[in-house]
């Protein structure tokens, strides 16, 4: 047994752990046994200090998870088993030094995680999704599904959410593109944000909230809570609810949906569409509630269109036709985001989604990113403006000049 172990335990035996204990309660205690500990045993000060730490994290915390939980300029944790964790930097990802000292202890921090947020996790029901008290997402695989032990993915979030001057200032988006969205926001044009993994959506999702006029109901419905609206007194928050173990008593998003819309919504935004719930969420932004919100993973918005096909049709038999002119009539524009290979996170596209003619969802592109060179390993380029908006009225009826017209 180590000594960091030993110390572990002597302050395990010190606390009674029959009752709430705070983080100060246990750094006393665990103080108290490094001086005795130090009697016997030299242990230099800068190693004192270290085992403090890491003892008070396994204890109260999430083990050798909770320092790189708290360190702002990491974007995500990604555990591989109890031996391998590797972080993500700056859009680079670099392997941690250090590991978990037993399955066992990995095993202890995937029941910690998920029973704060009220899940449960076994080999019944191996993928969970969760949240921690900070709002960071949690994803979490555990045998038999994974083969090399627990697998945990953590997407941290930023204490303060980004604002639309920060994603002008590191050139995500244009201060032109960005006037634009702020005004279409306001005038209540459904908007549709589109893109990969990893490149920004709930964060532009979030940004874009910020534009909302505070006046308004909001409802959001999530998987998972992540979203960080801020400055909006009438605002409902709505999550899923996971089957229980008898598999019965679920929530889903499309039972949210249904229910949002007896709640008076003004807009409702909801964080991802990735299952048939696409059909619910097309049909209320169809029946008044302007100026809604979401997100969807796809390459591009002419992907991001079929995609939401294939969705409908999960949830119901209807003939393409239909589902592309229930599309068209539901969404304004989409707004597609990228990552480009020096890991930045970008506008590349934003587009205005017309009327179906002749079977086919017509789109006009409005904002496109040209990519004009690279520096020092950063891609340098614009996002440019292609062509006005056609559909003007909702900017008209809020009483809002279309400043981006060549005509």
């Amino acid at each position: 047994m180590n000594i960091k172990e030993k110390i572990r335990n002597l302050t395990l035996e010190n606390i009674d752990l029959s009752k709430e204990i705070t983080e100060e309660e246990i750094l006393r205690t665990i103080d108290s046994v490094l001086m005795e500990f130090s009697k016997k045993t030299y242990i230099p000060m800068q190693d004192k200090l270290i085992l403090r730490k890491e003892i008070l994290h396994s204890i109260h915390g999430f083990d050798v998870l909770q320092e790189l939980i708290e360190d702002k300029d990491i974007s995500e944790i990604m555990v591989n088993g109890s031996d391998y964790i590797f972080i993500e930097k700056e859009g680079r990802i670099y392997p941690y030094d250090k590991c978990f000292e037993s399955q066992q202890k990995l095993e202890d921090i995937v029941q910690q995680m998920v029973s704060q947020s009220n899940r449960i996790i076994n080999e019944a029901n191996p993928i969970v999704d969760a949240r921690l008290s900070d709002g960071s997402r949690v994803n979490i695989v555990i045998p038999p599904v994974s083969l090399d032990g627990p697998v945990i993915t953590i997407r941290k979030f930023p204490e303060k959410p980004m604002t639309m001057n920060q994603l002008i200032q590191v050139n995500s988006i244009s201060e032109e593109a960005a006037t634009f969205l702020k005004q279409l926001v306001i005038a209540g044009y459904n908007i549709f944000i589109s893109g990969g993994t990893g490149s920004g959506k709930t964060t532009f999702l979030n940004v874009l909230s910020n534009f909302i006029p505070q006046d308004e109901r909001i409802i959001t419905i999530e998987d998972s809570a992540e979203l960080q609206i801020r400055d909006i007194p009438n605002l409902v928050r709505l999550e899923v609810r996971n089957a229980n173990t008898e598999g019965s008593n679920e929530i889903t998003i499309r039972d949210l949906i249904k229910t949002a819309l007896r709640m008076r919504p003004d807009r409702i935004i909801v964080g991802e569409v990735r299952d048939a719930s696409a059909m619910d969420m097309l049909q209320a932004l169809n029946t008044g509630h302007d100026g809604s919100l979401s997100t969807g993973h796809a390459n591009s918005p002419r992907d991001m269109l079929s995609r939401l096909e294939s969705l409908v049709l999960m949830g119901a038999e209807l003939p393409l036709l239909a589902i592309r002119k229930q599309i068209a009539s539901a969404l304004d524009i989409i707004v597609h985001l990228g990552r480009l290979r020096d890991k930045s996170r970008r506008v590349l596209s934003i587009v205005e989604v017309l009327d179906c003619k002749e079977g086919e969802i017509q789109m006009n592109p409005l904002f496109a990113f040209e990519e004009t060179g690279e520096e020092d390993g950063k891609i340098l380029g614009e996002l440019k403006r292609e062509n006005d908006l056609v559909k003007k009225d909702k900017l008209y009826r809020a009483g809002i000049k279309c400043e981006y017209s060549n005509s």
